[in-house]
């Protein structure tokens, strides 16, 4: 992917900040730590103004909308051949993050893969993090891939959705040891931690204009 056609974001202010929609699938363990890190953070120049899951017995649901954020489902419609279902679903999400005048997307836990369409409209304002360091184990078992490799460390990786599956700039990364009897449950807990502090700080670091991205594999974050 040509690094030109990332468009950043804005510079986000702490009475104008870059307005977010967060995808989730499930728990929103994520989506609760990014809109708790938003609550705490003085002067946050990122707000969290919609939630979007495509699963209604998501149990993030329930959080979002009693912190008042606007919060919809949006199922993968019937009708059509896998590839329609797929368009008219990204549409409809796409009108609802334009009605919210959404400018970063960011996905948790959201267990659909983006069409190269949806992705090339939302390339260098749409994130992801996966619980591998990249470009080790991408795709939907990375946990379970690394405790069969016999690694010591794995760990998550923050990135820019790009068209291929966890293929995306890397912003930022972060390691987790593998203890020799760690099972599937305990090593996901663990990244998981780390997941809920690294992605908040790269957020800010992008709604702040700290983030430069140099070629297609490389993104320097700049310091505050």
């Amino acid at each position: 992917m040509d690094i030109q056609k990332y468009i950043l974001p804005r510079i986000g202010t702490g009475k104008t900040p870059i307005k977010i929609a967060i995808l989730i699938s499930g728990s929103g363990s994520g989506m609760k730590a990014l809109i708790e890190h938003q609550f705490k953070k003085e002067n946050c120049v990122h707000s969290t103004e919609l939630v979007i899951s495509n699963n209604l017995k998501s149990q993030g649901l329930k959080y979002s909308k009693s912190k008042g954020v606007s919060t919809i489902v949006v199922e993968l419609p019937t009708q059509g051949n896998s590839e329609e279902k797929r368009r008219l679903h990204e549409q409809l999400i796409e009108s609802e993050l334009e009605r919210h005048e959404i400018e970063v997307v960011i996905l948790s836990g959201y267990m659909r893969i983006l069409s190269p369409y949806f992705v090339e409209k939302w390339i260098g304002r749409l994130l992801n993090i996966h619980p591998s360091l990249l470009p080790d184990f991408p795709g939907a078992h990375a946990h379970q891939e690394a405790l069969d490799a016999g690694v010591k460390e794995s760990g998550c990786t923050v990135h820019f959705v790009d068209m291929g599956v966890d293929t995306g700039p890397i912003l930022a990364q972060q390691k987790v040891l593998i203890f020799p009897n760690d099972n599937l449950k305990e090593l996901q807990n663990r990244i998981k931690t780390y997941e809920h502090k690294i992605y908040p700080m790269v957020i800010d670091a992008l709604s702040e204009g700290r983030v430069e991205i140099i070629s297609s594999t490389e993104v320097i974050i700049h310091n505050p």
